[in-house]
């Protein structure tokens, strides 16, 4: 949505200038004549060419932030501070300048007569499907302050279980990328110093070394071959994934691995219970909340699978009966459903699967991290030991190669 510039003047005759979003100067000019203001000038603001369009400096704003946002914002709604007022003072003292500058973007849409959750949907990068739902049913409720608590304390446990997943995959990939970095750097300049040492031997060396010579003379000769076509790869992937079929295919696989694609699901199911509990119990309808959750899910393949579940409750269905059918959740997690929609306590069950299956996912990171940090140090010992015991073969055996 397009910015306007403007400049007014009160009734003092105070001259007041500002920014807005609007979808015409015609909608600024009456928005700025209801509040009584005289207007001077009303412009389009120039637009400045934005990095993060090309994904070079993307404004992304981190969940931490969202939850001191929700927690600070629902403090003041309850302590009867006026909405307006409310977010000017929170857009004051917001550490991100990102996240400082839509706060007082969503400051001027509410000024100018717009809803909160209207306001906030303008800036879907920051506030998702599900923030603005649940803020909707918080201003239609009018329990707006314990809502945001409750967003607040759903954001903390979904960022608390994302993280927990990030830094159990963060360890081997780091290992394993210093790994693979001095594996190629012994390849490409030890090895060699190396080579020519023993070819001032004059004798026939060991078949490993003369093996791993081949490898690094290989990887010397063609490495910028080799790191292109994997750069093309890489991109080739990249736009397939981008693609639905390519996206739901790998999410599907990830689902399916051997050791990660049990802890994927367990994240899978603690996530959808715990968001369409929260939003369920905020007041928004079971449709609205299948959608939100599916979108959130983080997973394509749940995601069409959710789709399905949701098309069959608005056929009049319940929740249990087609979630059994899609084969992704345990028989558990759908008969503890049902039991919750015959006793009319759903958002209560699904809470506490929630939390059984976080805890599931805190016992399996723990039980991955101590089972993958000796593995690839193994992995690694025996990689790294075995290029130095080729490499140092030949002076083992000196006396044979040398014909003595």
């Amino acid at each position: 949505m397009p910015q306007f510039k403007y400049l007014v003047k009160d009734a003092d005759g105070k001259s007041i200038s500002g920014m807005i979003e609007a979808t015409n100067a015609h909608e600024v000019i009456e928005s700025l004549r209801k509040k009584g203001l005289l207007i001077i000038s009303v412009q389009e603001a120039s637009k400045k060419f934005n990095f993060g369009k090309l994904g070079l400096f993307s404004k992304r704003v981190k969940l931490d932030d969202l939850v001191i946002f929700s927690r600070q914002l629902a403090t003041m709604v309850d302590a009867g501070i006026p909405l307006v007022g409310a977010l000017d003072i929170l857009g004051q003292q917001m550490e991100k300048p990102v996240l400082q500058e839509i706060v007082h973007k969503v400051r001027d849409s509410v000024e100018t007569g717009s809803s909160l959750s209207d306001a906030m949907a303008k800036h879907k990068t920051v506030f998702s499907d599900l923030f603005v739902n649940m803020v909707r049913a918080g201003e239609s409720s009018g329990m707006l302050d314990d809502i945001l608590d409750r967003l607040a304390t759903y954001l903390e446990k979904s960022n608390a279980l994302q993280k927990k997943v990030t830094s159990a995959m963060m360890y081997p990939m780091v290992v394993s990328t210093m790994a693979a970095a001095i594996t190629i750097l012994l390849l490409i300049k030890v090895i060699p110093v190396f080579k020519e040492i023993y070819s001032g031997f004059g004798a026939k060396l060991p078949v490993p070394t003369l093996i791993l010579i081949g490898v690094s003379d290989f990887l010397r000769k063609y490495f910028l071959i080799f790191l292109g076509i994997m750069i093309f790869l890489g991109f080739v992937l990249q736009r397939y994934l981008a693609t639905v079929k390519g996206r739901t295919r790998f999410d599907r696989m990830l689902l399916c691995l051997p050791v990660f694609g049990i802890i994927f699901k367990k994240v899978a199911i603690s996530k959808f219970t715990r968001t369409l509990s929260t939003l369920i119990r905020s007041g928004v309808s079971i449709l609205a909340s299948l959608e939100i959750v599916g979108k959130t899910s983080g997973n394509k393949a749940i995601e069409i699978a959710l789709d399905e579940v949701r098309n069959n409750v608005r056929d009049g269905e319940g929740l249990s009966d087609p979630l059994s059918r899609i084969k992704i959740f345990p028989p558990m997690v759908v008969r503890m459903i049902s039991v919750g929609e015959q006793s009319g306590e759903l958002e209560k069950m699904l809470t506490k699967i929630a939390d059984f299956y976080e805890t599931q996912v805190d016992a399996a990171v723990s039980g991955l991290t101590s089972l993958i940090e000796p593995l690839i140090i193994a992995v690694l010992g025996i990689v790294i030991g075995s290029i130095v015991i080729c490499m140092f073969l030949p002076i083992f055996r000196i006396t044979e190669i040398l014909g003595v």
